[in-house]
């Protein structure tokens, strides 16, 4: 599969990306994942954008001197080397991952392509409640912009958290309670992972192409 690498700078940490060409996946590029039977009965799509993952995920590691690839948890998480906790995402022709040498980190990375306006309208109440609604419209930014945002804010923060609670994180969770140029605040609707009610979590966030990545990292 046809690959490029690059850095991404957010919220001064550094992720690893990928573009990468899905029609040029090949099955026999999964062979250099040493997991690769357990993606045996995915789909094409699926398998590039995993392979992708991975191999940013593999750059990511990199940097400490490590040769290792994530493999696959029990529910579909990625499995870090012991000492290490990172993020893998992917979205369209692009992949996301870092890593941190400390293993209680809580680190989640997530990349959206931008809803559409009128699924924005249609989907809403499955991702945000009134209150957070008002937040969104208070920002300036188009609804179906705020609304990705919001939606990739809340899967990074699952993601970070996971590890933690092992268990699915509905989008009611965690609400909005603020977005700025370049961050976006998360507030626990209820006590999780050891944190309590109303705990905030600081998101970083830009715009990528036709869509947005947010981060966190703490």
């Amino acid at each position: 599969m046809q690959t490029t690498h690059s850095l991404l700078t957010l919220g001064g940490v550094c992720v690893q990306r990928i573009d990468f060409d899905p029609t040029t996946f090949d099955n026999a590029d999964l062979l250099w994942l040493p997991h690769h039977a357990a993606l045996s009965h995915a789909s094409a799509k699926r398998k590039a954008d995993h392979l992708a993952g991975r191999i940013a995920a593999a750059h990511a590691l990199q940097n400490f001197s490590i040769n290792a690839v994530p493999g696959i948890g029990p529910n579909g998480e990625p499995l870090w080397p012991a000492g290490f906790a990172g993020s893998i995402s992917h979205s369209g022709s692009q992949a996301f991952a870092l890593a941190v040498k400390r293993d209680n980190a809580l680190v989640g990375i997530d990349g959206e392509q931008l809803i559409a306006a009128q699924e924005a309208v249609e989907i809403q109440d499955g991702i945000i409640n009134p209150q957070e609604k008002t937040v969104l419209m208070r920002t300036g930014y188009p609804f179906a912009v705020a609304l990705t945002l919001a939606f990739s804010a809340k899967e990074s923060l699952f993601k970070a958290l996971f590890p933690r609670v092992n268990t699915y994180m509905g989008f009611d969770c965690a609400c909005v309670t603020n977005i700025s140029r370049s961050t976006l605040t998360l507030s626990l609707a209820r006590p999780l992972a050891g944190f309590s009610h109303h705990h905030p979590f600081i998101l970083h966030w830009c715009e990528n192409n036709s869509g947005v990545i947010t981060l966190l990292c703490e």
